[in-house]
């Protein structure tokens, strides 16, 4: 299955598929392959795509939020850490083109490079379909991840709001452990605990070990506040 299959299983209809496969054209491709073309001016068009669909989500928020707020809140949901972690939960990196060198050094799972893709792909499904399957899709995807910050602190990371709850008793101690690593070299899975007071209280697995302690923290956080 290529991308534009991956998309058409999922009602996105593309009209010119050669567009779609330069969203996924690395500068190291590029390099090796002089015919081709990489993504960066794609990823121009998606990050305002991207910034645009943001605000329109974020200014509608009840009770409204301020300028500094609202701004605050789009860096966080569009950083490049969490558009390379909806890639990746996505499976998007798979259809990674990437030079040698960058393959055997782990590009395919880097955040830069997955959040790079990401912008590129909106940029290239706005030119090809517009903005109504642009909308359509970044809804399904990112939508759940809008909430106001009265609903919940969504200016702080599980692991920092785990780490607060529990120093309210200056004694207890959090740590994170690697239980398992597993999946080809270039797009390793890892799974972490997080182990308050010698207990396991969380676990976590994501394609990077930083969003795996993040994905423990937050399984450990909803227990205690339970």
């Amino acid at each position: 299955m290529d991308i534009v299959d991956w998309l058409k299983a999922r009602g996105i209809e593309v009209h010119d598929p050669a567009l779609i496969h330069q969203a996924f054209v690395h500068t190291s491709y590029a390099n090796e392959h002089h015919h081709m073309h990489d993504n960066e001016r794609l990823e121009f068009m998606g990050d305002a795509v991207l910034q645009l669909w943001s605000s329109k989500e974020i200014f509608p928020l009840d009770p409204p939020l301020s300028e500094g707020e609202m701004t605050r809140l789009r860096a966080k949901l569009v950083c490049e850490e969490s558009l390379a972690e909806y890639a990746r939960q996505l499976g998007l990196n798979q259809f990674l083109m990437l030079g040698s060198g960058e393959e055997k050094t782990g590009g395919r799972t880097k955040d830069a490079i997955c959040g790079d893709m990401f912008e590129a792909l909106l940029g290239a499904l706005y030119l090809d379909s517009g903005w109504d399957t642009v909308d359509k899709w970044l809804s399904e995807v990112m939508k759940k991840d809008i909430r106001h910050p009265s609903d919940e602190n969504v200016f702080k990371d599980y692991k920092t709001k785990l780490q607060e709850y529990v120093q309210t008793d200056s004694r207890r101690t959090v740590r994170y452990e690697l239980v398992k690593e597993e999946g080809p070299s270039n797009a390793p899975t890892f799974t972490m605990n997080v182990i308050v007071d010698d207990l396991v209280l969380g676990t976590g697995t994501a394609h990077s070990k930083k969003q795996a302690e993040q994905n423990a923290a937050k399984n450990a956080f909803e227990k205690m506040v339970r």
